[in-house]
């Protein structure tokens, strides 16, 4: 199983507002970098879209170590909260619906395959790599033509 590290991370302008997602992926000696953003967005859901992103590049089965300055990504995945929603038909309870709760799901997706390992760091904080991915993430939020972010929406 061919190991491969992963560092992601999400940018919104405004949040909600223009924004973008950057990741970096390391095996061996290949490295990938993956971006992309939408008009109008979440903070959030760009942290999600990056891990989502990465992990769906990925064409065989993995040893991955995903890397984020996202507690928000990180936590629901290292410490089992996705499996709660799950079970609870995607939300925290009774009418209280997830946020994300499609990328969420697209998230555990796209993570079944493979042998994974959750790690939080700093932001900005001297990562290369995270400051790398904050720079596509930041980059895509600024460009011009951004398509609809079609599961976003106001106010959720």
């Amino acid at each position: 199983m061919q190991n491969v590290t992963i560092y992601t991370d999400g940018s919104s302008r405004g949040n909600p507002g223009p924004g973008g997602y950057g990741a970096v992926l390391i095996a061996g000696k290949h490295k990938k970098e993956l971006s992309g953003g939408f008009a109008k967005t979440t903070n959030n859901r760009m942290e999600l879209m990056a891990a989502i992103v990465a992990l769906e590049a990925l064409k065989k089965p993995c040893a991955v170590e995903l890397v984020s300055d996202s507690k928000y990504v990180i936590d629901a995945m290292r410490l089992g909260w996705i499996h709660g929603w799950k079970k609870k038909g995607w939300s925290r309870g009774p009418n209280k619906p997830l946020k994300n709760a499609e990328l969420w799901q697209r998230l555990e997706k796209a993570a079944a395959s493979h042998q994974m390992t959750w790690t939080w760091v700093k932001g900005h904080a001297g990562n290369p790599m995270n400051e790398r991915c904050d720079e596509l993430a930041f980059g895509c939020a600024e460009g011009d033509n951004l398509p609809v972010d079609e599961g976003f929406k106001e106010g959720a």
